[in-house]
């Protein structure tokens, strides 16, 4: 499913992710009252976050103290897998 997202036209005005924090593996990006982080995860031991390694992607509403939540699929094995659910889950929720 991810390779035909990739193809469609809304990808022309896809989500701008930067890095959140100086030193960590972590980016996010905002659009449409929504917020979107991309997390790299390296392994279940030492430094850095914890989990299955790979990137994880999770959204929020920028306004009303939600926490984040995981979208299906991560994590992704590449940085660009994971901002493609990104901006699948954004045209998802702003019901284009």
């Amino acid at each position: 499913m991810l390779s035909i997202l990739r193809d469609l036209p809304y990808r022309m005005a896809a989500l701008q992710f930067e890095r959140a924090v100086e030193g960590m593996e972590v980016w996010s990006a905002n659009s449409d009252d929504y917020s979107f982080a991309i997390s790299f995860f390296k392994s279940f031991t030492g430094p850095g976050f914890h989990g299955k390694p790979g990137y994880v992607a999770s959204w929020r509403p920028l306004y009303g103290g939600r926490g984040a939540i995981k979208i299906t699929g991560s994590p992704f094995k590449s940085f660009e897998e994971a901002e493609v659910a990104c901006d699948a889950m954004l045209k998802h929720l702003v019901g284009d």
